[in-house]
């Protein structure tokens, strides 16, 4: 009895391991999230925003400073959706300065993209959740530049 404890205890350990794991993204995708998140951000100053909106749009017509990196971060992103409702979407983003609640396209775009980057989806009680917590994401907008697939990374913990 007393191993069976013990390898009930290990699995536990390693599916809440397992739960809360890193996820990372890159190249195409990282850069779609970092965009999507950019525009709502309240700390990117607006230069910032516009170069990465700019990128994400396929503009690489533009000079930026040598060396010089975006950086994209989010406390948590909470996504909602309901499969009864279907009219409801809604995404609560948290920043280090400041929250921002989206509903309908806007909140449908940071869902799929999200989801796209590799978050997790949850079901329950007629919702589907997303949950993002300590989103970094990167970008080197010279590297992307290049149009050699660099430049952009983000990572992430999925779960509550």
């Amino acid at each position: 009895m007393m191993r069976f404890v013990v390898i009930v205890c290990f699995a536990i350990a390693a599916q809440t391991a397992a739960f809360a794991a890193p996820v990372t993204a890159s190249g195409p995708t990282a850069l779609a999230l970092a965009a999507v998140l950019a525009q709502q951000s309240p700390q990117i100053p607006p230069f910032n925003k516009r170069v990465i909106a700019r990128l994400f749009h396929g503009n690489t017509n533009f000079g930026f400073v040598p060396n010089t990196k975006i950086s994209v971060d989010a406390d948590s992103v909470v996504c909602t959706t309901s499969n009864v409702d279907i009219t409801m979407r809604g995404c609560e983003l948290t920043f280090a300065h400041g929250k921002r609640a989206l509903t309908g396209p806007q909140a449908n775009e940071i869902s799929a993209t999200a989801l796209a980057a590799g978050a997790t989806s949850e079901g329950a009680a007629g919702s589907i959740d997303e949950n993002l917590s300590k989103l970094v994401c990167t970008l080197d907008p010279n590297e992307i530049m290049k149009k050699a697939g660099g430049g952009a990374q983000c990572t992430f913990e999925t779960g509550k």
